[in-house]
């Protein structure tokens, strides 16, 4: 039986199961004044996050470490089920989907990767109306909590039962090729509304006791361009959910509720003691304020559209009244009227908190340790967000557009890195951007409609200690599709698929190198483009120089050879016209006149740098061949010290030459100055 709740109220009934108790009269009439709610008049605040064991239970060390790992397992599991089941280029091959593990209380244990809300599902589902079997699902981005960030994200949530009761859940969410919407793959970049974005479902249970909802199912797939890759990709991620969910089931059964349980609260409490000794106890008590800006929204010209965050550590007020970080988004800009807004502002930030934690692993006393650390619900209780009024990037309001929500917690990471890296003296990374969408459609060789996709990645940013990483994808295990399933299904060639040469920020440590990657169509075509930084480069920090910007250039070498918008629905592609697409390269770390000399011939050699490049960016004279570079290092230690000369004061942070086009010529922001 579904069940819709109408602004429920939470309490505990006698097995600590959530219960959620409907409110009628003079009493629904003070809750709905009281209490915050979401454009469809539900309740945003319920009990949530609570301890599932009494604090200072004890359980065996070595059992958590089983739990911990069975809950890995299981993730990884249903992770593996999914891309080998599913049909889609976006989920099998590109593999950008994600799974998570929530306990009861909805909070996230599982650390290797992020991971949509279970609090939307709680909110409308009540935990006794549950049965084995069932399957949740939404996309609606105003209706996930903070969870959903634009409408080709589906998510499935089945809970996990023991003994008759909901014990945890197992849930699945990515990005899928279409949901209908003005444009193939529901992202057009000029949309006003989120109702131009495609077809949005609240939380619905899409399986009754192992049952499909076939009538569900099949508006859904009526909706989308591509109802057959969405039909299987849904079937797999709900059967491996499924299937996650008697894997945790069976670990229920053989060490007993009370001790899974207990599990899972020390393996929480493990995160929030590692993250509070090691991690927060690195940045010095004060207030640190930076911002960083989309630049343009797929409808008004671009522009700098700010987000800022100030960033304040304190001694005591975090869990057992030890540390705590509160980001306080005051200054960021109003709403877009485009689609690159995020719904961040529910449930207190929760969603948020977990995105922007892995920033924070930076802090750790080496990189192996850097990679040992996950993020869970541990983290929680160590930040406190702060958010503007409603109508800002990071508030908006109904029917805000979205879908290119990632040019904001994108941009978000990096911001929380560069007010860390001025609160540490810079020992942070550079700034990196490596998540865009490109693709193409139109007819295939036998008259049906196609859609290639992929999430191109991009340089990371150099860091105190390292160069940074080279085509980095921000979804963990994504990929860019492999050349040889494209050309066998979609009527192109793939000539090059690289590094960008040059891409990478300049520094004593370069930023990681984008990708070049060349497309020859075969028929014509409609090229697509959800992408930022194409004018505000990746950052530099402390004498780093930004990266090399995002750019498409379609007749490479032709008579028509253009260069067009980062954001594009449908730019006209003729067969036979290549489509050079480079991604952008990581923000530089530290003075590239402080690079050795041996670092930047094995850059020559490598072809990550060119000879012209080296003498601009690294002040190195060098000669011969790539593959027999030769420095000269008197000529070379002369130009250095004429750049030195000849430089003045320098801020903290390089922006890179667009920002000067979008702040009426100001070279860095008052906030990019020690």
């Amino acid at each position: 039986m579904t069940t819709t709740p109408t602004n429920p109220t939470t309490q505990r009934d006698s097995g600590s199961q959530l219960s959620v108790i409907p409110l009628t009269g003079e009493a629904l009439e003070q809750y709905i004044a009281s209490e915050p709610v979401n454009p469809a008049g539900l309740p945003t605040a319920y009990a949530h996050g609570e301890r599932l064991t009494a604090e200072g239970t004890k359980v065996d060390p070595i059992i958590v470490e089983i739990v911990e790992g069975t809950l890995a397992s299981v993730e990884m599991e249903v992770e593996t089920a999914i891309s080998r089941t599913s049909r889609s280029p976006m989920i099998r091959d590109a593999h950008d989907f994600r799974a998570g593990i929530h306990d009861r209380q909805l909070r996230k244990l599982t650390g290797r990767s992020y991971s949509a809300l279970v609090h939307p599902i709680v909110r409308d589902f009540p935990l006794e109306t549950m049965s084995e079997g069932d399957v949740f699902f939404h996309n609606d981005v105003y209706e996930s909590e903070g969870g959903i960030g634009h409408l080709p994200d589906l998510c499935v949530t089945v809970p996990v039962f023991h003994e008759g009761k909901v014990v945890a859940f197992v849930q699945a969410f990515g990005h899928h090729d279409d949901i209908g919407g003005a444009c193939p793959g529901s992202m057009p970049s000029g949309a006003t509304s989120v109702h131009e974005e495609g077809l949005a479902v609240p939380p619905i249970k899409l399986w009754d006791k192992g049952v499909p909802n076939r009538s569900a199912l099949r508006i859904m797939t009526r909706n989308s361009r591509m109802p057959d890759s969405l039909a299987a990709d849904l079937d797999a991620e709900c059967s491996a959910c499924l299937m996650g969910a008697r894997r945790l089931s069976e670990l229920f059964t053989r060490y007993g509720r009370d001790t899974v349980e207990a599990a899972f609260d020390a393996i929480l409490d493990n995160t929030t003691e590692t993250y509070r000794r090691e991690i927060l106890s690195k940045i010095p008590d004060g207030q640190y304020v930076w911002e960083d800006y989309a630049e343009h929204d797929g409808v008004d010209d671009p522009m700098l559209h700010t987000q800022r965050i100030t960033l304040t550590k304190t001694s005591t007020g975090g869990p057992g009244n030890g540390p705590r970080l509160i980001i306080d988004f005051t200054g960021t800009a109003a709403q877009a009227k485009g689609p690159i807004n995020h719904c961040g502002d529910y449930v207190g930030g929760n969603f948020l908190k977990k995105w922007l934690a892995p920033i924070l692993r930076n802090l750790a006393d080496t990189p192996e340790r850097m990679a040992e650390l996950d993020v869970n619900e541990g983290i929680v209780p160590l930040i406190e967000m702060r958010f503007p009024e409603k109508g800002t990037l990071l508030t908006p309001i109904y029917p805000g557009p979205t879908n290119a929500r990632t040019f904001v917690i994108l941009r978000l990471l990096g911001v929380l890195a560069g007010v860390v890296a001025k609160a540490v003296d810079g020992k942070m990374p550079a700034d990196q951007e490596t998540i865009r969408y490109t693709g193409v459609y139109g007819k295939d060789r036998d008259g049906n409609d196609y859609l290639m996709r992929e999430v191109l990645g991009g340089g990371s940013g150099g860091r105190y200690y390292a160069d940074g990483e080279d085509t980095i994808h921000v979804v963990p295990d994504s990929r860019n599709l492999p050349t040889e399933f494209t050309e066998s299904r979609f009527p192109f060639i793939v000539e090059r698929l690289g590094l960008a040469v040059d891409s990478g920020g300049a520094g004593r440590y370069r930023g990681g190198l984008g990708y070049e990657k060349q497309i020859r169509m075969l028929k014509d075509a409609n090229f697509m483009s959800i992408a930022d930084r194409s004018i505000l480069a990746c950052w530099g920090v402390k004498g780093g120089k930004a990266g090399r910007p995002f750019e498409v250039t379609i007749d490479l070498g032709g008579p028509n050879e253009r260069m067009v918008d980062a954001l594009a629905d449908a730019e006209p592609v003729k067969a036979g016209q290549v489509i050079r697409i480079r991604t952008t390269g990581g923000g530089g770390w530290g003075d590239p006149l402080d690079r050795p000399y041996d670092e930047v011939e094995r850059d020559l050699r490598w072809g990550k740098v060119s000879f012209d490049g080296a003498r601009t960016d690294y002040g190195v004279v060098a000669s011969g061949s790539r593959d027999e570079p030769v420095i000269d290092v008197a000529a070379s230690d002369a130009l250095r010290s004429e750049l030195r000369a000849a430089r003045g004061d320098q801020p903290f942070f390089d922006r890179g030459a667009g920002y000067a086009r979008l702040s009426a010529g100001a070279a860095a922001a008052e906030v990019d100055w020690m």
